[in-house]
């Protein structure tokens, strides 16, 4: 383990890894991982200069607009071997489901920026166009496709609010293998999604969050990852989960975090995570097992799962959207109770 700290002994629930308050470079010149960038961080602060591992390294911006009734995902993302780019959008009710997916060998053309917004991201191909783009107060997400010749057309605004924390975290499995992610979830959105001739609408009426996953580092070939998050309204307060589990395991950090109005609360200890991985919509629990500052129970309504087999390269995704319900614990110790909080828990498999 290189770097991070360690649960607590007497107080499991106290954050005990180190908090990182100024800009860092995630790599030195040789490539490998500064010791001083492990940690995490309120806002975004590395910058993600990687450098050699050609292969071994992965750079993905991940946007999904969730509403109390339908939700947008995009998905931009190198992984060496082969880029990724897909849209799709889904309505809960009816389980009216459309998408688009392109690869391309070895992400030639892919460009993403090494800070979170850095820069605009555009692709155009395939029969898919996605263009991200970044203003000081917002983020502007664009797509459009052709699913089976229904035109399929969004325009979505997710804001940055002043002083808005979110949840960035290095996690140093060694020297050479290491993963930057920030995960920004309560980022209210506003637009449109047009399917045909129907308009879908994410706005304060609705419950319209965006949630970005930006992820830099340079990973094993063999992975397992559990994943949630969810936005929304919670007794009163604005609450934002995002909780991972199993590919954290042993490095001395965690993304765990709790957003409540805005400020993040950072969780050190790892979770628990009981699901039945023959029966994906059957009801999840996600717990804290040595304190009391996270214990949900999700339940799935729409599962997902998608594969991508390209010979040495291999990954299985099962993405269940559903509603939480249970409790999260401040970092005063003051319990907020979650009702049909709307969000997602996944299982992810790969080989890559």
């Amino acid at each position: 383990m290189l770097g991070g700290g360690r649960e607590g002994a007497l107080d499991p629930g106290r954050c005990t890894e180190r908090e990182i308050t100024q800009p860092v470079d995630l790599c030195a010149a040789d490539g490998r991982l500064q010791p001083a960038a492990v940690g995490w961080s309120r806002t975004p602060l590395h910058r993600c200069n990687l450098r050699g591992a050609r292969l071994r390294r992965k750079r993905w911006d991940y946007w999904c607009v969730t509403s109390s009734t339908h939700l947008l995902s995009v998905t931009y993302a190198d992984l060496g071997y082969v880029g990724l780019a897909s849209a799709w959008f889904l309505e809960y009710e009816t389980g009216r489901l459309v998408e688009r997916n392109a690869s391309v060998p070895l992400a030639r053309g892919f460009a993403q920026p090494e800070r979170v917004g850095g820069e605009a991201i555009r692709f155009r191909g395939r029969g898919l166009d996605l263009a991200f783009t970044e203003a000081p107060d917002a983020t502007r997400l664009e797509v459009a496709f052709d699913a089976r010749g229904v035109p399929v057309v969004a325009d979505v605004r997710v804001a940055k609010p002043p002083g808005h924390e979110t949840l960035s975290v290095v996690v140093p499995w060694s020297a050479t293998r290491f993963q930057y992610t920030s995960k920004h979830n309560t980022r209210p959105a506003t637009g449109a999604v047009a399917v045909g001739g129907d308009r879908y609408a994410f706005a304060p009426e609705n419950g319209a969050y965006g949630c970005l996953d930006y992820g830099r580092g340079v990973w094993p070939y063999r992975t397992v990852w559990n994943w949630a998050s969810a936005s929304g309204a919670a007794g009163g307060r604005t609450v934002g989960l995002n909780l991972g589990g199993k590919w954290t395991d042993g490095t001395g950090s965690t993304e765990n975090g709790v957003c409540l109005d805005g400020r993040l609360h950072k969780l050190s200890e790892h979770l628990v995570w009981e699901y039945d991985r023959s029966a994906w919509t059957s009801p999840w629990r996600i717990r804290t097992p040595r304190s009391k500052r996270v214990d949900l129970a999700f339940r799935p309504f729409f599962h997902k799962p998608s594969r991508l087999e390209l010979g040495v390269l291999a990954s299985e995704i099962h993405v269940c959207f559903g509603r939480f319900d249970g409790t999260v614990v401040a970092d005063d110790g003051t319990p907020v109770e979650i009702a049909d909080l709307v969000g997602w828990a996944e299982e992810h498999r790969a080989r890559w």
